[in-house]
């Protein structure tokens, strides 16, 4: 499972200040462009303004969730219940759509709790509906705390929400009283009111009804399909708690309530027919571990089939996690080097024949569910898991149990063992049709690339890395088999006005075009690709302004000359950290070095380490100056290995062809200063300052 990001989206732009001047990177239907133009006015002290309360969440409501429509705010608050019954204080979960198409979510957990905040001096309600990073989900590193395990971490999740609706009530029964408080815009529009509930005092739970305002969505449909799954998987995986459904708009009404689990749930989603029995298990850490906190494990349940869709689910605390994650990369290491040791230990490996990893997950489905003390998702969304130690923590449980049911179930081990090397073969015959005779690549390959081993492109990739030192640091800290490097000296030219013929006067991207094995060719052509060496083609550059700058130049190369690669998908962008920071071993948690992309994840980083108890003296934080300065494993681990690096495919957008070329011709054409300077002044409030 590669840890791809999404792909790069139309105008997304950041901003930077340089000097005097401005430096715009757009992304536009999958390419970064690079701008300059003089400030159009001064910049003082009245320019800095401070986004208060939840200002910065309608500035930016993507940066916080997802703006396609409003499930990831009722998610949040959906999540929330499902903590309670995570959490052992709930039994029951309900989801109704209203005719008015508001959302309430109900549970009987321990309810919010009403009082004042000792130190904030407002209703904890207010608090927690109105306040950033405000929540009693910040866990310390020992799992003490009201939730040990929860996917809420940061304190954001329902404050969002309010952030986003026209209108939000949440109602609370706690200590035998009904507390009710309304909220209109992210504002309190009905103060706290308490008195004395009409239900038992052992009746406890929280009621929020939500209407969502749809200026900040594309959509203000919850789309019913993914709203009935997400709250199936609820049912799934928090076995015993009863979720009921109701859409008055729609007329459906569900319940649901699993008593055979994962395995259940799973084989009645799969289409094909399984190859051999379903393998089930769970492992979790107990008080002798050392490496990880008690209870932090996963459960999981695993169906190998020949044909059909597959079925694959991951969830981290409960949380639905559609892009993986490392805990699923752990799942594959896991199976495979189980399957690796059985195939050994029974005289299986053909000659001639190398089972990968990807031969023995290529028809897995799965249903993952992962129990982390302190996830680290990919924002706040958190569609992806990037903790590195959840590799080890699922792999480190998956290989010996499975190694033991493959020699405990040997006639079904053998069984899958066949299905794999029909795999392999598969692949290796697929790979031959593209085998070049290596007397004759050698001889035409730029002299400073370093190729792989195999042949196989639907495996291989090229790194084309700024500079001499980084390339040498990613030759060392490359996977020899599968990826090959090739190093740049500076900028390359900027190819949007230069004809083909004219290309190659540019040693670079002669190089370039020699290593790839694909001639530059016109947007509307039919080129050969049958000498294309890599199915992978990633930028690696500095994670600053120039090492974006060298991406923008190598994106309108592509976009240009080499479009069939891009609308093929074989175009990646390689994201490497900027930061670095060291937390020292704290309780059951180990020594971590933990990297962070960019500033904003470092600050994430900080305040989640700092509620973990950490003091500033106690964290290292590094600034990576540039590629070259990273050593060869930590290039390897943050930015090459496939389990752990953040990886971008590059792809055409939902903007036409025709209108992306005119955008790019406005921001890379010579003689567009005046079209760079008006395109700045319409679409300027879309960039992010970095000051």
């Amino acid at each position: 499972m590669k840890l791809d990001q999404p792909r790069l989206s139309f105008y997304s732009v950041l901003v930077r200040s340089e000097g005097s001047s401005v430096s715009a990177f757009l992304l536009i239907s999958g390419c970064i462009l690079f701008v300059k133009m003089a400030k159009k006015e001064e910049y003082g002290v009245e320019a800095i303004r401070v986004l208060k309360w939840l200002e910065p969440v309608k500035q930016r409501p993507g940066m916080y969730t997802l703006t396609d429509n409003p499930l990831h705010i009722i998610q949040e608050v959906i999540d929330n219940s499902s903590d309670e019954v995570l959490a052992g204080y709930g039994k029951r979960i309900s989801v109704e759509v209203a005719a008015d198409g508001s959302v309430t979510v109900e549970d009987d957990g321990r309810g919010i709790p009403t009082g004042m905040h000792p130190e904030e001096h407002a209703p904890v309600l207010e608090i927690v509906f109105t306040r950033l990073h405000a929540g009693g989900k910040f866990a310390k590193a020992d799992g003490s705390g009201p939730y040990t395990f929860a996917g809420g971490l940061h304190g954001v999740g329902v404050s969002v929400t309010n952030a986003l609706s026209k209108h939000l009530v949440v109602t609370v029964w706690r200590d035998g009283q009904e507390a009710t408080m309304g909220f209109r815009d992210g504002f309190v529009s009905e103060p706290l009111e308490i008195k004395k509930s009409s239900r038992p005092k052992s009746r406890t739970g929280t009621r929020v009804t939500v209407w969502p305002d749809p200026k900040y969505f594309d959509s203000p449909v919850i789309p019913e399909p993914a709203l009935v799954r997400l709250l199936r998987s609820k049912a799934v995986l928090l076995p015993g708690c009863e979720v009921d459904y109701v859409n008055k708009i729609t007329g459906t009404e569900a319940h649901w309530k699993y008593s055979g689990g994962l395995k259940e749930y799973l084989l009645s989603e799969i289409k094909g027919e399984s190859l051999i029995e379903p393998f089930e298990a769970s492992g979790f850490a107990d008080e002798d571990s050392e490496s990880f906190s008690p209870g932090e494990g996963a459960s999981w349940v695993v169906v190998w089939t020949a044909e059909g869709p597959l079925t694959r689910e991951s969830y981290v605390n409960l949380i639905p996690t559609p892009q993986g994650g490392t805990h699923e990369a752990g799942l594959k290491d896991g199976l495979f080097q189980a399957v690796r040791a059985f195939m050994d230990a029974h005289g299986l490996q053909p000659k001639g024949v190398k089972i990968l990893a990807e031969d023995v997950f290529s028809r897995v489905n799965f249903v993952l569910s992962t129990k982390s003390l302190d996830p680290q998702f990919q924002g706040q969304t958190k569609e992806k898991l990037t903790s590195r130690d959840a590799v080890k923590l699922v792999g480190g449980f998956v290989r010996p149990q499975f190694e033991f049911w493959l020699n405990d179930h040997a006639d079904e081990g053998k069984k899958l063992v066949e299905h794999i090397i029909s795999q392999a073969q598969a692949r290796q015959r697929q790979a031959a049709k593209y085998e070049r005779r290596r007397a004759s690549t050698v001889a035409v390959l730029p002299g400073k690339l370093t190729d792989c081993e195999s042949s196989d492109i639907t495996r291989n990739e090229l790194f084309i890395v700024e500079g001499d030192s980084a390339g040498g640091s990613a030759k060392q800290g490359r996977d020899k088999e599968f990826q090959a490097v090739l190093p740049l000296r500076g900028k390359i030219l900027n190819t949007w006005e230069v004809e083909g013929g004219e290309l190659f006067r540019s040693d670079t991207i002669h190089d370039i075009a020699l290593a790839i094995g694909v001639d530059p060719h016109h947007r509307d052509g039919d080129p050969d690709l049958k000498g294309l060496r890599y199915g992978k083609i990633c930028i690696l550059s500095d994670a600053d302004v120039d090492g974006s700058h060298i991406q923008v130049l190598l994106l309108t190369l592509f976009f240009k000359h080499f479009p069939k690669l891009i609308e093929l998908g074989h175009v990646y962008v390689a994201m490497p950290p900027l930061f670095r920071v060291d937390a020292p071993k704290k309780g059951r948690k180990p020594d971590r070095k933990i990297y962070c992309l960019d500033e904003r994840e470092l600050s994430r980083t900080l305040e989640s380490l700092k509620k973990e108890g950490f003091t500033e003296e106690q964290l290292s934080i590094s600034r990576f100056k540039g590629l070259g300065e990273m050593k060869a494993e930590q290039l390897a681990e943050t930015t090459l290995a496939p389990d752990t690096r953040k990886l971008i495919p590059v792809a055409f957008g939902s903007i036409s062809k025709a209108d992306t070329r005119t955008v790019m011709q406005t921001l890379m054409g010579e003689r567009r200063v005046m079209g760079r300077r008006l395109w700045m002044e319409a679409y300027g409030d879309r960039a992010e300052l970095d000051v």
